[in-house]
């Protein structure tokens, strides 16, 4: 089985439970990205599920509208199912601007995750990775920071202290503190 894949379910499947266990209270809430609260980045991973489902299948770009609907699950299992055929891995993604298939998973990967940190956080739940899921990602955000900052999908880098645990460090490389609370 393709590991990324692997790694790619799991995030999904964390960052799932964590939106469903969500109340409306803690909708309004302040995300440690800072241009969403919690309904509008939930709102976000629900349109990158549907974007990174069209992609793994050689469709558009999908633009991102503001109507949260509540079904990111379904969104993400859909998604995972376009990721699951072998097909979708190959060759480049021209709605991603003719990026690499395997490129475009990492990005799913560390979307997901990362905002499923971002809710967490938020919300004064954990959220943790697999160790080599986060060397994974952190080795993945450190080769694309250039180009992730110049799109603007990442942030200025974090200083993380070295020794701080690879997903620590993968949040710093990608703009997050991890040691941001609300």
């Amino acid at each position: 089985m393709n590991e990324l894949l692997t790694m790619l379910r799991d995030a999904t499947g964390r960052t799932s439970a964590l939106v469903e266990s969500l109340g409306e209270d803690e909708f309004g809430l302040p995300t440690p990205c800072s241009e969403y609260d919690v309904r509008a980045l939930v709102n976000h991973l629900e349109w990158g599920a549907t974007l990174f489902e069209s992609v793994a299948g050689d469709g558009p770009f999908v633009p991102q509208k503001e109507e949260f609907t509540g079904d990111f699950r379904e969104r993400a299992e859909r998604m995972l199912a376009a990721w699951e055929r072998p097909e979708a891995w190959e060759g480049a993604s021209e709605a991603m601007g003719g990026m690499p298939k395997p490129v475009v998973a990492n990005l799913a990967l560390t979307d997901f995750a990362a905002h499923g940190w971002d809710l967490a956080r938020a919300t004064g739940r954990s959220y943790e990775v697999e160790e080599d899921t986060a060397r994974a990602m952190l080795a993945f955000a450190t080769q694309m920071a250039p180009m992730g900052r110049e799109r603007g999908a990442f942030g200025e880098e974090v200083a993380v202290p070295g020794d701080a645990p690879a997903f620590d460090r993968f949040l710093g490389v990608i703009g997050r503190d991890p040691a941001w609370k609300p």
